[in-house]
């Protein structure tokens, strides 16, 4: 069955780098775009950023363009988000998640598999 691992969070400080890895398994990784979500306590879930089948195309939100970056590593089923500069806004839980259609969607409901999510924390 589909299967989607997020790994790498933590208690980081403000302006630290961390990256988050996403694993997937039990269907063809490299044929299907890829998204980050993100979701606050209290708060809806966010897009985070996408790539499509190759590292060659992406959708970056516009809260955290110029610091987070979104790749993949289709030999290694691994989907990864770096993250630079850390604000404490960016504390959430994370979720990889595989999309549904065909073009790097914004929107959750175009994802039909998630991950558990892994959270990362930035505070001082």
């Amino acid at each position: 069955q589909v299967q989607l691992v997020e790994s790498g969070g933590g208690l980081v400080q403000p302006g630290d780098s961390l990256t988050i890895s996403c694993t997937a398994s039990g269907y063809t990784f490299a044929s299907k775009i890829m998204g980050w979500f993100r979701q606050a306590a209290g708060k809806e879930r966010e897009f985070v950023a996408a790539i499509a089948w190759s590292d060659s195309h992406t959708n970056i939100a516009n809260s955290v363009k110029g610091r987070f970056t979104i790749s993949r590593d289709n030999a290694k089923s691994t989907l990864y988000l770096q993250m630079s500069s850390l604000k404490p806004e960016d504390t959430a839980t994370y979720y990889c998640a595989r999309a549904s259609v065909l073009y790097l969607a914004g929107r959750s409901k175009h994802y039909d598999r998630w991950g558990q999510g892994t959270q990362v924390t930035v505070a001082a």
